[in-house]
């Protein structure tokens, strides 16, 4: 058998080059994942975000932004389904106030912005970002109240604003943050009492009010706070008698509630988990240990 020379020719305006077929396919490909890559915020959060870099001298950042590349190149930013989920600027500079804009990032989840120098107050707006799990200012110089709206970011899991200048009182609508897991606002200027709202935040492990300028009692309905494992509220001007219901808080580890006006006396179960062993002061202003009953060592040893 044999093949004569034409047994192998192809019409080239028939039949397309394969290799040619390949390089469109290749192009497509490139051209489909560019565009899932790179594909950009809508106007108005590319505005919230421009709008922060500017009011925190973005220009004087340790990593800044190029704002002629897209969105999700941006140092800290991060984007899923064209929406900015989080923003990551930890230690980096940044000195100003935060804009009102930042509530136009609908989607935001994460918004950490530990140790910089930001001022100013806490933009009221944040209570629209629905989708918002944490939020951390920590480390900064925030001032003024926290805003009441932080109420209505529902699906809060850990506000952290310690190390700050705020001051006021506590928001009663943080008490509706059903999902909140920590609360850490310590070493700031806050005052007036823990709202009652509060004692409902049934998914709370960390309260961390110490060094403020709290006053009033802790009320015996702390015991509702069943997650809670850390309570700190030393160092401030909270007063009246210690709650033995403290100790039906049975995943508490670790309490410090010395250096207030507590009195009365505490069982040596209370006095034990606290790091501080209860050290108080009075009205003198002399510290002074509370008394423990020697009788028992829990208040509730007849229930148990």
């Amino acid at each position: 058998m044999f093949f004569d020379e034409y047994s192998y020719k192809f019409t080239p305006s028939l039949t397309p080059n394969i290799y040619d077929m390949k390089s469109i396919f290749t192009c497509l490909a490139v051209f489909f994942l560019s565009a899932s890559v790179f594909a950009e915020v809508s106007s108005t959060e590319k505005n919230a975000l421009i709008k922060l870099y500017k009011n925190t001298k973005g220009a004087q950042w340790t990593n800044k932004w190029d704002l002629k590349s897209p969105v999700s190149t941006w140092y800290g930013v991060e984007v899923k389904n064209d929406k900015v989920t989080a923003i990551k600027l930890i230690n980096n500079n940044l000195v100003g106030e935060l804009p009102a804009e930042i509530g136009d990032l609908t989607a935001l989840e994460v918004l950490n912005l530990f140790r910089n120098d930001i001022s100013g107050t806490l933009p009221a707006t944040l209570g629209n970002l629905k989708s918002l799990t944490k939020l951390n200012v920590a480390f900064n110089k925030i001032s003024g109240s926290l805003p009441e709206t932080l109420g209505s970011a529902s699906q809060l899991k850990s506000i952290e604003l310690h190390m700050n200048r705020l001051t006021g009182v506590l928001p009663t609508a943080i008490g509706s943050l059903a999902n909140l897991e920590t609360l850490s606002l310590f070493n700031n200027e806050i005052e007036g009492t823990i709202p009652t709202s509060y004692y409902q935040l049934k998914s709370l492990k960390v309260l961390l009010l110490n060094s403020n300028k709290l006053t009033g009692k802790l009320e015996k309905e702390v015991s509702n706070l069943s997650s809670l494992e850390t309570l700190s509220l030393f160092e401030n001007k909270m007063d009246g008698q210690v709650p033995f219901d403290l100790e039906k808080l049975k995943n508490l580890k670790e309490m410090n509630i010395s250096y207030n006006m507590f009195n009365g006396f505490v069982t040596k179960n209370l006095a034990k988990l606290d790091t501080l062993n209860m050290t108080m002061v009075n009205e003198q202003g002399v510290a002074t240990t509370l008394k423990v009953n020697i009788d028992k060592n829990s208040a509730f040893a007849a229930d148990e």
